[in-house]
Parts: C-alpha cells; structure tokens; sequence
C-alpha cells in the first residue's frame, strides 16, 4: 500500500524525511515527491524535481533562469498534480501526505485537488487555521494545522507530524478501497441542495426518494457544497441530480461570500446526467457579520440570520439576470432536465410576513427562465401554485425525479428532424400540477410552517 509523500526537499526535507519513516514504520509504502525549486534537496526523492517540471511543460533550468518564484510556484503545482493523476490512473496510490507553508500549500493541494473523493488525503500546513478555502476547493482533503512552523524537528512539529502520518496510515489501512466507499452502489446514487431556509422541501424530498431505494447526498449550497457536488457529477459517480436550492448563483452575480463559481449549473448539463433544478433561496445573497457588508449595498433589504450570518434581499433586476443565467447553462443539457417554479416563494424568508417576500421581485425571476427556456428540446419548465417549502412541492420535485429515473434518461439526439420531444416525460408518467384543493392544511398553518426557519439559532 503506497502512499505519495509531497514536500519541498530544499526548504522541508528533513521534515519530509521524518513523516517517510513513521509512514514505512506503520507499514505503509513511500513515495516522495520533492516539489522544490530552490537548492538542494535534504533527502532522496523518488520522484525528482526534473519530473514535475518537466511534467508541467518546464524544466528545472527554466526556473533557475527566470528565478521567479511566484511562476516557480504555479508549475510546481501543476507538474505534482500531473504526476500523482498518472500515479492514481496506474493504481500505484493510495492516499496522499503533503507538507508545507504557503508555497507548499498551494503545491500540495493541486495535488489533493485532483485525487479522487474517498482516497484518504492530510496536508499539515501554516495555513490550515486561516482561510483555507482557495487551497481546499471541492475536494475531500482535511488540513493539519503545523501550530510552528515548519522548520526543523522539536517536540511541536514532532508530534504534529507524527499525528498527520499515524492519521494516514489508519485511514489507509482501515479502507477497503482508494476511492469513494460504494456499500450502495446497486442503489440510484441522487445529489441534492439544501440551505437553511428549503431545509422542509429538501429533508422531505429526501425521504421520499429513499424510501424509493435512491442513496441521496444533500449538499449545503454553500459556495464549497455546490463546488463538491458539480465535481463528484463530473467525476461520473451521480445518477441524478435534485438541485432545488440555487441559492450560489446569486452570490456569484451580486458578490456574496457563498458564490460557488461561474460554472454553477454545469456539471449535470455537461455530463449527461438528469436533473430537476429549482429556485431555493435565489431570492438572497449571504454575507458576514452586517459591519462587513460592502458600503455599495447599503440601503438594501437586509436579513440578520444570526451574528455571522447577514442575508440581502436580491432586486427585480437581479433576479431577471439569475433568470437568464440559469436559463442558459440549462439550455446546455444533454439529458432530460425539469425545472418546477414555485410561484408562491423560493424560501422560508420569502412568504407573507417575511422580510423577503417580494412576489414582484419574483414574478421578474419566473418569467426570465420561462423565457430562456421556451423552445428547449430537453428542459421541461413546470410553474405550480405552490411554496417551495410546502409538502405537496417536495412531493412533486422527488415524483419528477422519480419519473426520469424510471423511464431512464433521455438524451439529446443529433437532429432535429427525429420524431418525438426529446424532452417529454413517456405518457403513462405525465401528469400536470398538483390540485391546489389537495395540497393539505390552511395558508396559515403553511405560514407558521415556513416562518419557523426564521431563528437565530438555524444556521444557513
């Protein structure tokens, strides 16, 4: 059982020497790869540095002729991630141990970035206490704070490298495999979004869809859970996708702290994989604490969710172009796609009585997808008299989903002229918006329902 070792041998080897012996000392195999750009390397490499830079487009005499650091840097962690993706794809690896400050940070996690979900992965780091979101990204690795820094071996680094090593070695021989454990894999495997303010849709669609034999993952649409979820669809490992809560989109476009990227929306599109998608929480955009709101915002509709946590009511204009953005990385699928519009509110804050309620606001969103998704051969726009918190609405998003994954997914075809929508659900499993009079309890109990979310205490 190997595991790669990835360090900075001019500046970390003796460090990087200590974590290889308490790794072959419990068992495992090593190797380590030197990252360095600078002098010479403290210990042997398996892997030099010639390798990595060469495996990058460079060269170590590049590097020494431009002594630019900041570049040095930028193809060290391109060539270390070229060369553990080949280590992986030969079935060499079966976890990875990278240390360093900040430019063996960024080395290393490229690395990490890469490495499939499930395959054990610990970076001890000066930086593992701050913010550690450009290093980490979408993946599944989890970072050691050094507490010192890196910088020879004292009763500190000892026992911190110590730890990360004796961690590693019990990850990687307590797994029965390098990737994502798959105890279910005879089960429809489905991801799902939720926040705070949809939690009611997404538990209940959930269950629903569990109690119909799918394993479901419920990702937080924190800008991070909405990275995590499109790589584990691109990485081929989804069946299906229920993204109810889009909520990213609007911190991308107005400049929240929860923005998950420009390419929101397009893993399932891309890779062919069905979805019904949704509106949740597209009605806010997240900030911090309400002093850090940007002074460009103020005078907007605030919402302070909990001390940390400062919520912004989108404008009509804004929420017509999340309208059109949506609708556009939608108009890309290449599998059968559902879009439910829930016409009485996307989330808890957006009912009679909350601060967000803003039907105009709404009406601005609605009408931008419909528009942006009318002569799609393959996305299905469904508008319903409903909340998207109430019951009858999680009902209607798992039975679509339910459809898709029994009819089997519809692909797109090559031309137009074939008979047949490609985009229609078969006959027998059609059926139009729920009855509004079968949607159970009174408005009042629903609102009481939704208003229940609006407490300091739950956390978005």
């Amino acid at each position: 059982m190997t595991v790669v070792l990835i360090g900075t041998l001019d500046t970390k080897g003796e460090e990087v020497g200590f974590v290889r012996d308490r790794l072959r000392a419990g068992g495992l195999d090593v190797l380590v790869i030197d990252a360095g750009s600078g002098g010479t390397p403290a210990i042997r490499p398996d892997i030099p540095r010639d390798r990595v830079f060469e495996a990058a487009g460079s060269s170590v005499g590049e590097v020494d002729r431009h002594r630019d650091r900041g570049r040095a840097v930028a193809d060290a962690a391109r060539g270390v991630a070229s060369v553990v993706e080949g280590l992986i794809r030969g079935g060499e690896v079966r976890g990875i141990l990278g240390l360093g400050g900040s430019a063996g940070t960024t080395i290393c996690s490229a690395a990490m970035r890469a490495a499939p979900f499930g395959m054990p992965k610990v970076l001890v780091s000066t930086l593992a206490s701050g913010q550690t979101r450009p290093y980490v990204g979408g993946s599944d690795f989890f970072m050691i704070p050094s507490i010192a820094d890196i910088a020879g071996l004292n009763r500190i680094t000892r026992r911190v490298l110590s730890n990360a090593a004796d961690a590693m070695i019990g990850m990687v021989l307590g797994g029965a495999s390098p990737g994502v454990v798959d105890a279910a894999a005879a089960h429809p495997l489905v991801t799902a979004t939720m926040f705070g303010v949809t939690t009611p849709c997404v538990d209940r669609a959930r269950r629903v869809l569990e109690g119909d034999g799918c394993e479901v993952i419920v990702f937080h649409a924190t800008g991070v859970g909405g990275r995590a979820m499109e790589r584990l669809i691109r990485d081929g490992l989804v069946d299906a996708v229920l993204d109810l809560t889009t909520t990213e989109l609007a911190d991308e476009l107005v400049g929240g702290v929860l923005s998950a990227g420009p390419d929101r929306l397009s893993a399932a599109a891309d890779a062919g994989v069905p979805q019904v998608v949704s509106l949740g929480a597209l009605d806010m955009v997240n900030f911090g604490p309400i002093e850090t709101v940007p002074e460009a915002f103020r005078g907007r509709t605030f919402h302070v969710h909990n001390p940390t946590v400062t919520l912004m009511r989108t404008l009509p204009e804004e929420c017509e172009e999340l309208g059109r953005r949506m609708a556009s990385m939608l108009r890309r699928a290449s599998a059968e796609t559902v879009v439910l519009i829930p016409e009485e509110g996307v989330s808890a804050l957006d009912a009679p009585g909350q601060p967000f309620h803003d039907p105009g606001a709404d009406a601005r969103l609605f009408e931008s997808i419909r528009r942006g998704l009318e002569d799609s051969r393959l996305v299905r726009v469904e508008s319903v008299p409903m909340h998207i918190n109430d019951p009858e609405f999680a009902d209607l998003a798992s039975a679509r989903l339910r459809e898709i994954l029994r009819s089997g997914p519809k692909r797109a075809r090559g031309s137009d002229d074939e008979d047949g929508d490609p985009g229609a659900v078969p006959s027998e499993g059609r059926r139009g918006p729920a009855d509004p009079r079968r949607r159970g309890g009174d408005r009042v109990e629903r609102q009481v329902r939704r208003g229940r979310w609006d407490r300091p205490d739950h956390h978005l």
